[in-house]
This record gives structure tokens, C-alpha cells and sequence, in this order.
């Protein structure tokens, strides 16, 4: 049977969904940092953390100095991730900055007891974080540029986003004092934690096959879009006897929604196996895993 494409109004829904995920993932995460995170100086990682030591220190809105510093970051997730990521993750860094002033507008009660803010926090923002990278965006402009270092030095996105953060965290001891940045330290191995839940998984790297009679165009996709390493694997049918191209890459979860998409654009009813991967050994750019 000829495969169906989507119709335009199941493009539209679609869209809806995308733009109110992107809009509950950073309400989400606004909640946690203004009622339990920032009202007790226990910062997050990344660019967040880093616009919240220097919202204390200068005074600068928390929203807008969120927003600025996150700016390099689309435009180098533009270059090497690709316009629609970049447009997702624009929209849910601007309401993620637009929730933040708000709820300090409306001067939402805090949660003082340092405990409860660290574990509550960290829950709820790991939960908003999850949401928006599952719906193909991100809330920190630190994981696309681990993304992009990943490829070019040879290091994963973990080692690099561990390396950032424990600059952050001394960082933050200097400021707020030693005890609230092992708070600190806390709330962020909670959070990623959450956003693992939330995401179906436990790693941050993918092991993916796809089975499609359109293999070689999906492919062809991913090494354009996503710059990833491609295998071609051959398998049989047990069932019809017939030969079918099997894609397998390994990808990080910043890029495994958007993979997804393009996949169902091209063939809707192609089978896709995603599996965690524990350890991943080599390079990850176009090129290398394709030449097994």
C-alpha cells in the first residue's frame, strides 16, 4: 500500500502540541528556580547558573540577562544543528525568561527550608527541562555547545557540560558561600535524574535502528541534518524472506527528537528501535561510524 503522508491538519495539531509543550516545559522551570532555587541563592547548572550569580552580583532581570547570554548559543546551534532546533529552542528560552519575571512579578511565595528547595527544585526543574528537550528545544545554551565541542575535540557532551558546571558551582561557593553551592550540586544531579525519567531513559546517548523500505533517503537525512555517523546493516524478514536495509547510528538526546521527526516525515511507518547506550567508544561525526 502507498504510505500516507500527514494531512495539514495533522501537521497543525502537531505544531500546537510542539508550541504548548515548549510553553508548560519553561513555566515549569520558571517555577522551580523563582520559588525554590533562586529565593535561596541554589543555582542551576550551565547559563542558567550563570545568570543567576550575575543577576545577584549586578542586579540585572534574571529573565533578560537569561535571554542575552544564551544569543551565541543559537546562533552556533544554527550553524550546526539547523533552523528548526534553533527557532524551538529561541522560542523556549524567551518564555522560560518571560515566566521568570513574571513569577517574581507576582511575588509567588518561596520555600525557605533549604532541603525541600533543593530536592522539590531540582524535581520540578529537571521535569521542565525534560519536557522542552523531548519537544525538540532546549532551555541552556550548554549542552549545544557540548554538542559541538563533543564532535570537534573527542570529549562526550557529559564530560564537557561536568567540566562547565564544576566552574559554575566553585563559581557560585565564592559567592553565596560554600554550603548553598553543595546545595547547588545537589539540585543538579536531581534534575538530571528527572529529565532521564522524563526523556524514557537513563543515558544521555541512544542506540538507534530503523528498519524502512526508504533507508537509504532517511539516511541521507540525518547525515545532512544531524551530522551523524550512519550504518547500513543488512537484514532478512523471517516472515515475507524478503531483504531489509537496517540504519543504525548513536545519537544524544539533544538530538533524538529531531531525528525522530525527520524519520516520520519521510516514512511514517518505519520501525525504529531506540536502546540506551552505556558506553560509546570513537568518533560521532559524519564519517566515522558509517565506515564500520
Amino acid at each position: 500500500m502507498p504510505e500516507k503522508s500527514l494531512t495539514k491538519t495533522e501537521l497543525f495539531k502537531e505544531f500546537l502540541k510542539k508550541i504548548f509543550f515548549l510553553t508548560l516545559g519553561p513555566f515549569v522551570a520558571a517555577f522551580a528556580l523563582e520559588v525554590f532555587l533562586v529565593p535561596n541563592n541554589i543555582i542551576d547548572g550551565g547559563i542558567v547558573g550563570v545568570s543567576i550569580i550575575l543577576s545577584y552580583l549586578t542586579k540585572i532581570n534574571l529573565g533578560l540577562l537569561i535571554f542575552i547570554i544564551n544569543i551565541p548559543f543559537f546562533l552556533l546551534a544554527f550553524n550546526k544543528i539547523g533552523k528548526r532546533f534553533v527557532i524551538q529552542t529561541f522560542y523556549a528560552i524567551g518564555m522560560l525568561a518571560l515566566f521568570v519575571n513574571l513569577f517574581t512579578a507576582f511575588h509567588v511565595p518561596a520555600n525557605s527550608d533549604l532541603l525541600l528547595a533543593t530536592v522539590f527544585g531540582g524535581i520540578i526543574l529537571g521535569t521542565g527541562v525534560g519536557i522542552v528537550l523531548k519537544h525538540g528545544g532546549s532551555l541552556d545554551g550548554t549542552e549545544i555547545m557540548s554538542l559541538v565541542l563533543s564532535k570537534k575535540f573527542g570529549y562526550t557532551v557529559g564530560e564537557i557540560i561536568m567540566a562547565f558546571n564544576i566552574f559554575i558551582y566553585a563559581a557560585s561557593g565564592l559567592v553565596f558561600g560554600w554550603n548553598k553551592a553543595m546545595y547547588a550540586v545537589l539540585t543538579y544531579f536531581i534534575a538530571y535524574r528527572v529529565i532521564d525519567i522524563v526523556l524514557e531513559g537513563l543515558n544521555s546517548a541512544k542506540s538507534i535502528r530503523v528498519i524502512s523500505d526508504k533507508a537509504h533517503e532517511i539516511g541521507q537525512e540525518l547525515l545532512e541534518k544531524l551530522d551523524l555517523g550512519v550504518t547500513y546493516l543488512t537484514g532478512t524478514g523471517a516472515y515475507s524472506g524478503t531483504e531489509k536495509t537496517i540504519i543504525y547510528c548513536v545519537v544524544s538526546r539533544l538530538e533524538l527528537a529531531r531525528m525522530k521527526e525527520i524519520i516520520k516525515v519521510i516514512d511514517p511507518h518505519a520501525f525504529i528501535s531506540i536502546v540506551d547506550v552505556h558506553e560509546a567508544y570513537g568518533g560521532r561525526t559524519k564519517g566515522s561510524i558509517d565506515k564500520i
